[in-house]
C-alpha cells in the first residue's frame, strides 16, 4: 500500500516535512496547497509533487490524497482538521494542535467523530537524541526519573508567531508545548495535575505576549517537569534536555554540540534555524530534519497507518499539552498554581 500525502501548506514547516519525507518508504506526495500559489509551485517544482492547489478544500477533497500532512499556522488547525476529517482522510496535524485546549479539542472530536486515523507531529519525542535518551532511562540505567528539566530558545520567532492572536500565547504555547510533551514521555504513566508559571515581555517590542517564561509542572505521583522557553536568546536556537534519576542523570543537547564547530570570519549562509548569526563561531547542524526528529516521526506515522495501528503520538497527545499550557497561563495571570484540566468533549 502506498500512502498518498496531501501537504497543507507551503512554507518553513511544510519544507522541513518534504525533505524529510524523501527518505520515507511507502507514500507518494500527491498535491501541496499553500496561500501563496507561486511558493507552492516553487516547492512542488523543487520536491516533484505532481499537482499544486489553492485552499484547504481543494487538497482534502482530492481523490488521490489519503492522508492530510497540516503544516499551516496555528490559528489555521481547526480549519484544516475539521475539513480533513469532514471528507474522511487521516490527518497529521503540527504542534501546538490549537492556539488553546478548546480548538484542540475542537480537533480531536473531528476526527473521532469521523472516525478517521490521526496524529501528532510533536518532533521532540522523535528526536534521535532523545529517543536514546528515553532507551537509557527505560533501561533503568539512571533508576527512577524523578524530574525533566527541558529548554528551547530562540530569537527569532517567525512573523505570525508575534501575533498573539494567531499564536494563541507566546513561546510558552509555541515553544513550551515541546517541553510539555517531552515531559509527559520521559515521565510515562503519571499524570499533569498542576501548574506554576511566570512569564513576561523582558526584552522586545515587537510582541504583545511574553517574550520569556519559566513553568513547573508537577504530576499526580509527585514528579516534576521544568519548561523554560523564550524569544531573547541571541544566539540562536537553544534546544537542551536534562532527565534526573534516582541513580543518575541524561543529558541532550541538539543544536549546540552538534559535532561541527566552525569559526568563519565571512559569512557562511544558513547556519541553522534561526540563527543568531552566520559568522564567528557557529555550530551548524548537518540535517536539520533528521536532528529534529522529522525522518523518524513520519517514517513512524506512515508507517503505522499502512499497517492500521494508533501512532505513538495522536491529537489526543496535542489536547493534554494545550490544557497544561493554558494552566500555564493562568497562573502566569493569578501567580498561584492552577489546576490542569482537559476540556470535555463538545
Amino acid at each position: 500500500m502506498t500512502v498518498r500525502i496531501g501537504v497543507l501548506g507551503a512554507g518553513f514547516v511544510a519544507d522541513l516535512y518534504l525533505r524529510a519525507l524523501e527518505y520515507v518508504r511507502g507514500h507518494e506526495v500527491t498535491a501541496i496547497s499553500g496561500s501563496g500559489p507561486e511558493r507552492a509551485k516553487a516547492m512542488a517544482e523543487r520536491f516533484g509533487v505532481p499537482a499544486v492547489v489553492t485552499g484547504v478544500d481543494a487538497l482534502v477533497s482530492r481523490d488521490d490524497v489519503d492522508l492530510v500532512l497540516v503544516a499551516v499556522p496555528h490559528d489555521l488547525h481547526v480549519e484544516a482538521v475539521t475539513a480533513a476529517a469532514r471528507a474522511g482522510k487521516a490527518v497529521i496535524c503540527t504542534k501546538p494542535l490549537g492556539r488553546d485546549a478548546r480548538e484542540a479539542r475542537v480537533c480531536l472530536d473531528a476526527v473521532e467523530r469521523a472516525g478517521v486515523w490521526h496524529g501528532y507531529a510533536e518532533t521532540e519525542v522523535f528526536a534521535p537524541g532523545l529517543v536514546k535518551a528515553k532507551q537509557l532511562a527505560d533501561s533503568g540505567a539512571i533508576g527512577r526519573v524523578t524530574w525533566v528539566r527541558a529548554r528551547e530558545a530562540h530569537g527569532s520567532p517567525h512573523p505570525h508567531a508575534r501575533d498573539k492572536a494567531r499564536m494563541g500565547g507566546g513561546p510558552l504555547r509555541g515553544l513550551g508545548c515541546h517541553c510539555v510533551a517531552i515531559g509527559r514521555w520521559f515521565l510515562e504513566g503519571a499524570q499533569p495535575v498542576e501548574v506554576m508559571a511566570w512569564g513576561d515581555r523582558l526584552v522586545r517590542d515587537d510582541v504583545t505576549s511574553e517574550d520569556s517564561a519559566v513553568m513547573l509542572v508537577r504530576f499526580d505521583d509527585g514528579r516534576l517537569t521544568q519548561v523554560e522557553v523564550g524569544w531573547t536568546h541571541v544566539a540562536g536556537l537553544d534546544v537542551r534536555n536534562e532527565i534526573h534519576g534516582s541513580h543518575g542523570w541524561i543529558g541532550t543537547d541538539e543544536t549546540g554540540s552538534t559535532g561541527l564547530t566552525a569559526f568563519t570570519g565571512d559569512s557562511a549562509g544558513y547556519v541553522v534555524e534561526k540563527a543568531g548569526s552566520d559568522k564567528g563561531w557557529i555550530n551548524p547542524v548537518p540535517d536539520e530534519p533528521w536532528t529534529y526528529g522529522y525522518h523518524a516521526e513520519l517514517n513512524h506515522f506512515v508507517d503505522c497507518f499502512r499497517r492500521g495501528v494508533t501512532p505513538r503520538q495522536t491529537l489526543r497527545d496535542g489536547l493534554i499539552d494545550n490544557s497544561v499550557i493554558d494552566a500555564g497561563y493562568r497562573s502566569m495571570a493569578s501567580r498561584a498554581w492552577e489546576p490542569v484540566a482537559v476540556p470535555d468533549p463538545g
